[in-house]
């Protein structure tokens, strides 16, 4: 089975975000791979052990992702090609990346593509869908669940505290919500042999891809950080009197009434 995982490498989730001149400053900060995207190379692990074939993981970003790639390895992908496009695309959308991704993988003949649900850092959830519609083949998002039979696959997913079961075929791409399986730490003997399994290194000329082809389709303004919480207000007397005071500060402070 040939089988791809979408990657992205986000910020720690234990990361102080700190924002300057209304962009992230990512001095000093660790990163990570996106904690959804692990459960898509997890996943992608176990449906290789039980049904055979190749797992590889794909990121589009920058150099600084080979780090994460490495670590994808050493969790037991097989293969990882980084599709660097940093220094052609200022300042890429979720349409940049999912042009990149389908552009790829196109002639590839993947039967399973999964993804994460959401990255973390932007929280879109566009590109898995995006690259499924790209490719022309169908997808199912927040899965909790996949069972592979030959060419036919039932998935339960997410549906707002509910689940839902769903029946298709390969080629499929699928994003994992929290829930779909508990991704494996890389073993000392997997971080030693992931130094030695291949991790191709692509750019947009690879792909005979232009730039305004895959030009972002939204920007960015500003980023800036919530303001914080004031503190709450205690409110005393008897149960008249606070009824009152209430509904006073939700019309003269809070005014929504």
């Amino acid at each position: 089975m040939n089988i791809y995982v979408l990657m992205k490498r986000t910020f720690d989730t234990e990361e102080k975000i700190a924002i300057s001149g209304g962009k992230i400053n990512e001095d000093g900060a660790e990163f990570i791979i996106n904690p959804y995207d692990e459960y898509a190379i997890e996943e992608a692990i176990q449906v290789r052990d039980a049904n055979g074939g190749e797992v590889t993981v794909i990121s589009v970003g920058s150099e600084e992702s080979e780090k994460q790639l490495r670590t994808a390895l050493a969790m037991g992908a097989d293969k990882a090609v980084l599709i660097n496009i940093e220094d052609d695309i200022e300042n890429g959308d979720q349409y940049t990346t999912a042009k990149v991704l389908a552009e790829f993988l196109k002639d590839k003949e993947a039967d399973l593509i999964l993804g994460g649900n959401v990255a973390i850092d932007g929280g879109s959830g566009q590109v898995g869908p995006r690259v499924a519609e790209l490719l022309n083949i169908p997808y199912v998002t927040t899965i909790t669940k996949l069972e592979i039979d030959g060419n036919n696959v039932t998935v339960t997913r997410d549906v707002e505290g509910d689940s839902e079961v769903i029946e298709t075929s390969l080629p499929l791409l699928v994003t994992a919500q929290q829930g779909l399986n508990e991704p494996r730490y890389p073993s000392l003997p997997g971080i030693m042999k992931a130094k030695k399994k291949p991790l191709e290194e692509l750019e947009l000329d690879d792909l005979d891809l232009e730039e305004d082809e895959v030009e972002a389709k939204t920007k960015t303004i500003e980023i800036y950080l919530p303001p914080k919480k004031e503190a709450g207000k205690v409110l005393s007397g008897d149960l008249n009197d606070q009824v009152k005071e209430l509904v006073h500060l939700l019309h003269t402070e809070a005014k929504v009434i």
